[in-house]
């Protein structure tokens, strides 16, 4: 064989090496999502030498029932794959349908993706009773079994608000927010949008994408 034909195939066969090399190198890790709600540093010894872990914040369960009367758990959210929080009250005029109209795009995005789920949890259980928040999904074309609208008692609510996804409260209350949080099915926030903006629901929709691909491929 020429030089030239050498030369020639042994860069053909270096091709596919470097591209592998590429990807495992910059695709996975530039695409990582981050990790949110930091709970403290864990320090340890290794070789001598000590370093510094950040321990996140895992959701605690929670058990609250849905539009249909039924009783959804944490786990059946998370052990799916994923799901789509934010808070919100059906008497809220402001911000609420607009973060529940940016919401109904990401349900229709992922409708046909099972481990993909959606849970709105209201601050004014007194108010949105069941039958309330059936108006409501219906309102919004919740699917079922899809978009999960949860009541329950007005303690258990504010204290998975702002002790686990750590909203602010103001007086004895919580504030109303436009955040919306993706939890993983490791329980952990893996990204935080503002729910008014379609331009970071876009962002969610990419990064929801980026968490199912990295489901896929572990």
């Amino acid at each position: 064989m020429r030089p030239a034909q050498t030369l020639l195939l042994g860069l053909i066969l270096l091709v596919p090496v470097l591209a592998f090399l590429f990807l495992k190198s910059f695709g996975t890790n530039r695409y990582a999502l981050p990790t949110f709600l930091p709970d403290h540093v864990d320090s340890t010894q290794v070789s001598g030498k000590w370093q510094r872990d950040t321990v996140f914040h895992q959701i605690g369960d929670f058990r609250f029932p849905s539009q249909a009367g039924r009783e959804i758990t944490q786990a059946e959210l998370a052990d799916k794959g994923l799901y789509v929080a934010n808070f919100f009250s059906t008497t809220c005029s402001g911000i609420c349908p607009q973060v529940s109209a940016q919401l109904s795009r990401v349900q229709e995005k992922f409708r046909q993706e099972p481990r993909v789920r959606l849970a709105s949890f209201t601050l004014d259980p007194t108010h949105d009773s069941i039958a309330v928040l059936a108006r409501y999904a219906e309102q919004y074309g919740a699917i079922a079994g899809k978009w999960f609208f949860l009541t329950g008692n007005q303690a258990g609510l504010n204290q998975l608000a702002a002790r686990e996804f750590r909203l602010s409260m103001e007086g004895s209350g919580l504030v109303q927010s436009q955040k919306i949080f993706l939890v993983d099915k490791n329980r952990q926030v893996r990204g935080m949008y503002d729910g008014t903006s379609e331009k970071e629901i876009n962002r969610l929709i990419t990064e929801i994408g980026v968490l199912l691909y990295t489901y896929d491929h572990e």
